[in-house]
């Protein structure tokens, strides 16, 4: 099973496709629905292997055993499966019919528990309009001079070019505000002030 990703043109939601056919919609807010497919294997949340069962978290605990509370930890991020004992990792995986492997393989340690989005912000670079990726390459040639002790003389060019590009394409709604900040932090080296 596939998974493609397909940005919009709304700046933070995207289009998912399987490759058996059925599409759905993500937010920025909801990426804990994604399914990520890796070269190692496929790689789901506990949230998605529930839709997959059409099961809610309470009706998996009342066929588990297992505590509500504890299934919503473990569900929310807020708990990692590798933490539970093995009786509790046995009663659900049974309870959602696989194996206990595949239930310790579950991958909710690299979501933020607060807001549900990836630890990992490398997603705020996926779907960038090519001006912007152009600009970052540029960005990061640069940076590379300079991190090894060289002169780029253009480097200041390059910084204020970049910085305009996104806060174009922010202003043009092609990237969120998020994507925005993120970009600036990561290639720009520059702080949000939360206080202006």
């Amino acid at each position: 099973m596939n998974l493609l990703i397909i940005p919009t043109n709304h700046p933070g939601i995207y289009v998912g496709v399987f490759s058996f056919g059925r599409n759905f919609i993500l937010t920025d807010g909801r990426l804990t629905d994604i399914i990520e497919v890796k070269k190692e294997g496929m790689h789901m949340t506990m949230q998605s292997m529930l839709r997959e069962k059409n099961m809610s978290m309470y009706r998996l605990s009342q066929i588990s055993g297992v505590p509500k509370t504890t299934v919503i930890d473990i569900c929310s991020g807020k708990s990692n499966i590798e933490g539970c004992t093995a009786k509790t990792v046995m009663q659900l995986s049974r309870a959602l019919g696989c194996t206990m492997e595949e239930l310790m393989q579950i991958d909710n340690a690299r979501y933020d528990c607060t807001t549900g989005l990836p630890k990992d912000e490398r997603y705020l670079e996926k779907g960038l309009p090519a001006y912007l990726q152009k600009s970052i390459a540029t960005m990061q040639t640069s940076w590379a001079i300079i991190d090894s002790g060289g002169k780029d003389l253009h480097w200041d060019l390059y910084w204020s070019e970049l910085n305009a590009d996104i806060n174009s394409a922010e202003t043009e709604q092609e990237i969120s505000g998020d994507q925005a900040w993120y970009l600036r932090r990561k290639y720009l080296h520059m702080e949000k002030d939360d206080n202006v």
